[in-house]
């Protein structure tokens, strides 16, 4: 056999380094801050703005690396079955990755969701939330709850997939109980 590696070898040996590798975000955003803007395209093809989400309720923005796989499938359906609990408390859910939108039709229709998936696939909204992976083209897995005034409440950075929709529910109602 020759010395060469294999590209799984490579791809392995390149994922394993990559939490070492520093990377500077485009932003760092704090909870108090006004949300970046953005205009992305959903799933279905159509133009969903946060802007236009101003005075219309809160808005939970979850970012994650892509779509169809074992996290990122949990955690779309986790925010699925709870998403009737979160629009009870005036908050709708934003799934946002740098995948394809035909990419994020198919993955909306093999689970049945019933929120809207964005597509970012240049990642410019992903920088400008600071969830960029460095080297990488995908997002990091983090969330941000988002109120009425576009100002942002909540930003998880450590996310556990199939828990964050009920971490999202529970949180929503103490920032609400708050205001």
């Amino acid at each position: 056999m020759s010395g060469k590696k294999s590209p799984i070898k490579k791809l392995a040996l390149f994922l394993s380094i990559l939490p070492f590798v520093g990377g500077v975000n485009a932003q760092t955003l704090s909870v108090g801050q006004a949300a970046p803007q953005f205009q992305l395209q959903a799933h279905d093809g159509s133009q969903i703005s946060l802007a236009a989400r101003e005075h219309q309720g809160w808005t939970v923005l979850y970012f994650y690396p892509k779509a169809d796989t074992p996290g990122c499938t949990a955690q779309a359906c986790a925010f699925r079955d709870a998403i009737d609990i979160i629009r009870k408390q005036n908050a709708e859910v934003y799934g946002i990755s740098t995948d394809k939108v035909s990419d994020l039709l198919k993955f909306h229709q093999k689970y049945h969701l019933s929120f809207s998936l964005l597509a970012d696939p240049d990642a410019k909204v992903t920088e400008a939330y600071g969830v960029k992976m460095p080297v990488l083209k995908i997002a990091k897995r983090w969330t941000f709850i988002i109120d009425p005034d576009m100002v942002i409440r909540q930003i998880d950075d450590d996310v556990d997939p199939a828990l964050d929709a009920q971490k999202v529910a529970e949180r929503l109602q103490a920032l609400q109980a708050s205001k």
